[in-house]
C-alpha cells in the first residue's frame, strides 16, 4: 500500500512517524475496511479518502494542541477516531474510547490487541452514564469528540469527564456562528468557557473544519448529565 500520500499530508501538519506507526495505520485500515463488510463503520473506505478525511483530520489537532502526556477521552469514538490515529501517533498519551455501540467497542479491542497499543482502552456505555461514574467523571486532561451532535449537547456529554482546568475540543465542520451562541448557556451551566474556535483547511483541499475549544473552569454540577437521552432531546 503507497504510503507516500500519508507521508506528504503528515509533514504538512507538522506530525513525524516511524516505520512501524505507518505499519500500524496501514493495519487499522485493513481491519476497518474488512469489518467494514460486515458492519456498518465508515461510508469512507478508499485508500486515499481515509487517510485525508480520517487519519489526518484526526491528527491535525496536533497544530493547535499539546498532544503530550495527558488522560484523553473520545467520546462517541464509532470507528476510532480520532482516539486511535491520536494513539498511534501521540504513543505517550494516555486514551479512553467511549462508544454506545458495543459492537463498535469489540472492533476497537481487536484493533488495539492487533496493534499492541497500550495505555488505550475501549468502553461501552452511554456519555451520560460514564459522566456519572465515579471512575471517570472529571478525570481526564482533554476530551475529544467528532460525533455528530450539536455543541450543547455535546459539551454535556463530554465536560462533565473533563477535570477543572482541563479541555473539551469538538472537531466540526460548518458555519459554527449559531450553534455556539446557542451553546453559551450550556457551556457556563456545565463550568465551561469557550476558549477559541480554531478554522483550518484539511491539507491540498478546500475542505474546512473546526476545532471548537472549551475550558472547564469549574467543578460541575451533580445535576449533569441529565438523565439518558435528555441532553439530546432537550439541549440546555
Amino acid at each position: 500500500m503507497d504510503l507516500s500520500y500519508l507521508k506528504e499530508l503528515l509533514e504538512q501538519i507538522q506530525v513525524d512517524l516511524s516505520q512501524k506507526q505507518f505499519e500500524q495505520f496501514i493495519q487499522y485500515y485493513e481491519m476497518l475496511i474488512k469489518k467494514n463488510e460486515v458492519m456498518n463503520l465508515t461510508a469512507i473506505t478508499e485508500w486515499k479518502e481515509v487517510i485525508l478525511k480520517h487519519f489526518v483530520d484526526s491528527l491535525s489537532l496536533k497544530q493547535f494542541y499539546n498532544l503530550t502526556d495527558q488522560r484523553v477521552a473520545d467520546l462517541g469514538t464509532g470507528a476510532g477516531f480520532p482516539g486511535i490515529p491520536l494513539k498511534i501517533a501521540f504513543p505517550d498519551l494516555e486514551i479512553v474510547l467511549i462508544d454506545s455501540l458495543n459492537k463498535r467497542v469489540k472492533f476497537l479491542n481487536e484493533v488495539i490487541e492487533a496493534l499492541c497499543l497500550e495505555k488505550i482502552t475501549a468502553i461501552h456505555g452511554r456519555a451520560e452514564d460514564i459522566g456519572r461514574s465515579v471512575e471517570y467523571r472529571e478525570s481526564f486532561d482533554l476530551c475529544v469528540s467528532r460525533a455528530v451532535a450539536n455543541l450543547s449537547t455535546l459539551s454535556e456529554y463530554c465536560l462533565p469527564l473533563v477535570k477543572v482546568g482541563g479541555m473539551f475540543i469538538a472537531y466540526k465542520a460548518g458555519n459554527l456562528k449559531e450553534e455556539l451562541e446557542r451553546g453559551k448557556n450550556a457551556f457556563f451551566k456545565l463550568g465551561g468557557k469557550l476558549n477559541k474556535v480554531q478554522a483550518f483547511e484539511l491539507p491540498e483541499t478546500d475542505i474546512h473544519r473546526n476545532f471548537v475549544f472549551i475550558e472547564k473552569k469549574n467543578k460541575m454540577s451533580k445535576a449533569y448529565p441529565r438523565t439518558a437521552g435528555k441532553p439530546a432531546k432537550e439541549p440546555l
